[in-house]
């Protein structure tokens, strides 16, 4: 029996607002505020541990230093958002992608793993297995993505955003953060 959060719950764990934080989260909560100019829900609800928001941030900023370009980046959380039903995470990608240039038939193609480039299909499609077979992917995997033009660098950056989406989804369907972005509604059943 699958369970899913219901969409229109209350969060479970309260937003912290960046006026009453206190130390390590209040500087936490200033860096995001700064840099995006907005502190997002998913934040703030992290924002209850230091140390999970900063262990949110530091995976993110590295990766966000990768070699993968910012539109792949977005395309590979939207894809992982969708197989986990995440209604934030589809949501905030969804708001992201548009600014990285998507447009919003390449946003509905890659929550379907789907893209009108080869070379990001192929990464749709491992991200979608590596998330379908727990990490368990088979060497046929490897080299279809391989193949596509991804050198190990890549495909090691393609694996870690999926631990890193599936970390946020898993995040913001058990905390029942509120969805701060434009609502998107999911294909798959909750």
């Amino acid at each position: 029996m699958t369970r899913r959060l219901e969409t229109n719950k209350v969060s479970r764990l309260p937003a912290i607002q960046t006026e009453t934080a206190n130390g390590k989260a209040k500087q936490l909560l200033e860096a995001v505020q700064s840099k995006l100019k907005m502190t997002p829900n998913m934040t703030r609800v992290m924002a209850n541990s230091s140390a999970v928001l900063e262990g949110y941030l530091s995976f993110s900023g590295a990766l966000a230093g990768g070699s993968l370009p910012a539109k792949l980046r977005e395309e590979l959380a939207l894809v992982v958002g969708e197989q986990n039903a995440c209604q934030y995470c589809v949501s905030a990608h969804t708001a992201i992608g548009k600014l990285t240039g998507l447009t919003d038939v390449e946003i509905e193609q890659a929550r379907d793993a789907r893209s009108n480039s080869a070379k990001s299909a192929a990464a749709l499609s491992f991200a979608r297995q590596v998330l379908a077979s727990r990490g368990q992917v088979t060497d046929a995997d490897f080299e279809a993505v391989r193949q596509a033009g991804f050198g190990e660098g890549e495909v090691a950056e393609i694996i870690a955003h999926v631990a890193l989406n599936v970390f946020t989804n898993y995040f913001n369907l058990a905390a029942g953060t509120d969805v701060d972005f434009p609502k998107i509604s999911l294909r798959r059943a909750a």
